[in-house]
């Protein structure tokens, strides 16, 4: 183990990354630079529970499942003001969220990527009208059982999550060509 407690491990998709899709993508893109090329910057994972308001158990069943699916423990998220139709008051705890860096990112989209989306009801790639203009990809699952992580039969509460993948690309196209040479099925262009 090295001075941060972390073990001195390197995710496959990260060695391909720096050992070959580095070097095509800045061929396919036009850049001149190995450090103009896009590469991941984080995920964040983000799931509301509505359901918290009445029924805290809900929150230590989404915790448990978001940790055993991602291997890190997500921070709660509190209301930032009242809403009294669904009976929030301010501070009150609504969901979890956590973000994923370094080799827990590469790891989890690795996993995401040929594990779970495979796993996804009626699959045939992900859109790609996602992008929000500045490389940065969203998507929402309906439930947590697409991975593999996650036992179907001991499954308490099914839940859904938003997942935002941020890359350092500049453009949508620039963005696209790196998560496409990461192995995320899009749906074909028509």
């Amino acid at each position: 183990m090295n001075k941060k407690g972390k073990d001195n491990y390197t995710p496959r998709l990260k060695i391909y990354y720096d050992q070959q899709l580095r070097k095509a993508l800045m061929k396919q893109l036009g850049y001149h630079n190995l450090y103009q090329v896009p590469q991941l910057k984080k995920i964040v994972i983000n799931v509301g529970m509505g359901e918290a308001v009445t029924d805290s158990k809900v929150l230590e069943i989404v915790k448990d499942d978001l940790a055993r699916i991602t291997g890190q423990s997500p921070v709660p998220t509190k209301a930032k003001r009242p809403i009294s139709n669904f009976k929030i008051r301010k501070g009150m705890i609504i969901g979890m969220k956590l973000t994923l860096r370094g080799t827990r990112m590469y790891e989890f989209f690795d996993r995401f990527v040929n594990f779970a989306a495979p796993r996804i009801r009626d699959f045939r790639g992900f859109s790609r009208d996602s992008f929000d203009g500045r490389g940065c990809y969203n998507l929402g699952l309906t439930e947590q059982t697409i991975f593999p992580e996650i036992e179907y039969d001991k499954v308490k509460k099914v839940f859904g999550m938003d997942i935002a993948i941020v890359t350092s690309a500049k453009k949508d196209e620039d963005a696209i060509a790196l998560l496409e040479g990461m192995g995320m099925p899009f749906t074909r262009k028509e």
